[in-house]
């Protein structure tokens, strides 16, 4: 307990500071992938039932790597038009009657506001998620949240934007929870406030690092740090991989109020 304590008090005193990246190509060629592969879904020439294509069938077919197709397959999956069964493949799902609450927003429809109260939303549900999956994950869903962090650490380190393994890395854990409506929700809510066109972390205006919010505490000016939205989201898989639900919640909730920090310093 008081490594965790620990922990979270290091990522407490740290901020980042990163400038603006530009977008990912991946983003938009895994979107490509989905709206072809849902327009085949909806017009039937994939059949409910019909196992999916296999990743390297996809990857040729589009000339993509095997991380933009597993970012498609998963966006898929979390809008409700596939299941994956392990060690076997993926599967198309019959089409359900759509609820408007739980479609995708798009993040460029949105003003500030509207995006800053749909952060302040996941803030009161993905903390749980995070909490259930702790409890509920299984060994495949742990490594696939791994996949996501080491192509968001990669993403990182080589100057690329990172929205779309961070998006993914959302995604996979409201899976993990086993439930389907937190996947579904979680699904539409990160869409919309994980940004495409800005770093995860502001830029500190005038030298001074962005206030970010401790657990239950108002925010405090902290000392500039480096990868803080990577530290966050390692310290959220750590809690995970070790099943510790209260640990998964605190440091799920301490990454999302500091997201919105630095989405309100960016702003400015």
């Amino acid at each position: 307990m008081k490594s965790v304590v620990r922990q979270l008090g290091e990522l407490q005193r740290t901020a980042v500071t990163t400038s603006a990246q530009p977008a990912s190509r991946s983003t938009s060629l895994s979107q490509r992938i989905v709206d072809a592969l849902s327009e085949r879904i909806a017009s039937g020439v994939l059949k409910p039932n019909e196992k999916m294509p296999t990743e390297p069938a996809l990857m040729q077919e589009f000339g993509v790597s095997r991380s933009v197709v597993r970012e498609a397959m998963s966006r898929l999956q979390a809008g409700g038009r596939l299941r994956t069964q392990q060690g076997v493949g993926s599967f198309v799902l019959a089409p359900k009657v759509e609820n408007p609450l739980l479609q995708p927003v798009a993040a460029a429809e949105l003003k500030m506001q509207q995006k800053l109260a749909m952060l302040e939303l996941r803030l009161s549900l993905e903390p749980e998620a995070a909490a259930l999956a702790a409890q509920r994950r299984t060994p495949e869903q742990l490594a696939a949240m791994e996949r996501a962090l080491k192509d968001f650490d990669i993403q990182r380190s080589t100057g690329e934007a990172t929205a779309e393994a961070d998006f993914r890395f959302h995604e996979l854990l409201a899976q993990a929870t086993g439930n389907e409506y937190f996947a579904h929700v979680l699904h539409s809510l990160s869409s919309a406030t994980i940004p495409r066109h800005l770093a995860a972390a502001a830029t500190p205006r005038r030298g001074r690092p962005p206030k970010v919010a401790r657990f239950g505490e108002p925010s405090p000016e902290l000392r500039p740090g480096k990868d803080i939205t990577s530290r966050e989201h390692h310290a959220v898989l750590e809690a995970i991989r070790r099943g510790d639900a209260a640990a998964a919640r605190a440091a799920m909730f301490i990454h999302l109020n500091n997201s919105r920090e630095r989405m309100k310093n960016a702003s400015r």
